[in-house]
């Protein structure tokens, strides 16, 4: 039994959000927790660990360059780095649900999706990701980019899942 359950362990792949910042409470607190929460539910059975969110302090004064050494120490050695800019891959929902199962059915056992501070995310570590997504042309406020991603995160399982939660 223990072989068996370490067996389902390893082909797990792990959701982590590294970003910038400490989100208190708050509105947008509120929406992610309860996206990541809906998203833990439903991706245990696809394969898809628990979501883990991982605050590092802004730096505002030290600027991006000090931001990404942080965020590098908290994305797991081996992940694949996404990262969330302006400048990345416009994706579907399906598209990115496509993605996820794309990382995970390979081994991969972390995704890590980078979400910078007011400025974005520095140049040497957008250039360090293995993808990037857009959430369109226009920007958006960091937190809010979290509550974002955190939906598409749940819609992406629930896709996989062929629940009726996304509708074409």
């Amino acid at each position: 039994m223990r072989l068996a359950r370490a067996c389902i362990e390893s082909v797990l792949m792990k959701v982590h959000f590294c970003v910038v910042g400490r989100l208190r409470a708050s509105p947008e607190k509120q929406l992610i927790d309860d996206y990541i929460e809906r998203f833990d539910r439903t991706g245990r059975a696809l394969g898809l660990r628990p979501c883990r969110i991982a605050e590092v302090e802004d730096k505002k004064n030290a600027g991006m360059a000090a931001e990404a050494e942080l965020l590098r120490k908290a994305i797991p050695k081996g992940a694949v780095i996404c990262t969330l800019d302006e400048r990345g891959k416009l994706l579907s929902s399906p598209d990115f649900s496509k993605r996820l199962a794309d990382w995970r059915d390979t081994g991969r056992q972390d995704v890590a999706f980078v979400i910078g501070g007011a400025d974005g995310i520095d140049p040497s570590l957008r250039a360090e990701a293995d993808f990037s997504i857009s959430l369109g042309k226009m920007v958006w406020p960091h937190m809010l980019v979290r509550v974002l991603l955190a939906e598409q995160i749940y819609r992406a399982a629930t896709i996989l899942a062929g629940s009726p939660y996304h509708r074409v």
